[in-house]
């Protein structure tokens, strides 16, 4: 029997390409805040021209990635296992002849994978067109960086995996998740760079996933620090995470609820 994985990372491609509206609106706001954040920066470099290794150009590179990577790893708006559990409808997907939580990662690959042409490359290009701009000197970096923003993708999704996993025991989960939306976007490099932050919360937040999402992708493709190490550790999130949801899914169905019945 065909494995139907590959089917279901075409079918998350073709999912999220049909609304292409609203990609183009998404769009358009990411590079109107790109702006905002690029012009704050600057603002800040203008009164000293390196910060934490960061110069103009490096900085406003950040911006656009960090702009870019958004959608790709999608920090935020995950919360369709969260609706299927409240609904009880994740015991038909329990029941289909597949594993759930691979099944919904190659979805999910599949939705990054669209994401990398409409809300990735546009903003960059713009950016790049618009602004001093820090391309890597490497042309193996284009591949790590590749690498990277799979990888970012993978732990983005095993978070957003055990977030939505949590209504098994909470029934709601929009707690859990909003509170998801108020710290990840600044402990994950995506507000300011991490390399701007105290070294105190520096050294916490490399013993988490945190970095793994947008400050390790961008520092690969600015060429700071050591790639591969980079990379090891967001595969070891990467496979940390997933393991977690594994355990907290199988867990989970053993104890589920479904409302109203």
């Amino acid at each position: 029997m065909l494995s139907p994985y590959p089917q279901l990372v075409r079918a998350g491609f073709r999912r999220y390409a049909t609304y292409r509206q609203a990609a183009l609106a998404g769009l358009t706001t990411n590079i109107v805040f790109g702006l905002l954040r690029a012009a704050v920066l600057v603002a800040v470099l203008a009164e000293r021209p390196v910060v934490a290794g960061y110069d103009v150009a490096a900085a406003v590179t950040y911006v656009w990635l960090g702009q870019g990577l958004l959608t790709v790893v999608l920090l935020w708006g995950d919360t369709e296992l969260y609706r299927r559990i409240r609904s009880g409808d994740v015991v038909v997907d329990l029941g289909r002849p597949w594993d759930l939580q691979a099944a919904m990662l190659a979805t999910d690959l599949g939705r990054a994978g669209f994401a990398v042409l409409a809300r990735l490359v546009p903003p960059v290009a713009f950016g790049a067109w618009a602004f001093p701009f820090r391309w890597p000197e490497q042309a193996s970096t284009w591949a790590l960086f590749a690498v990277s923003a799979l990888l970012g993708v993978v732990v983005s999704f095993g978070v957003r995996f055990l977030l939505n996993a949590s209504a098994f025991w909470l029934l709601d989960a929009r707690g859990v998740i909003a509170m998801w939306g108020v710290v990840g976007g600044v402990l994950s490099g995506l507000v300011v760079p991490l390399a701007w932050f105290p070294e105190w919360a520096r050294t916490a937040l490399a013993f988490t996933p945190m970095p793994s999402l947008f400050q390790i992708p961008i520092d690969v493709f600015l060429e700071r620090g050591n790639a591969p190490g980079a990379l090891a550790a967001q595969a070891g999130w990467a496979v940390a995470l997933l393991a977690a949801g594994r355990v907290a899914l199988r867990r989970g169905s053993r104890r589920l609820v479904v409302q109203g019945g």
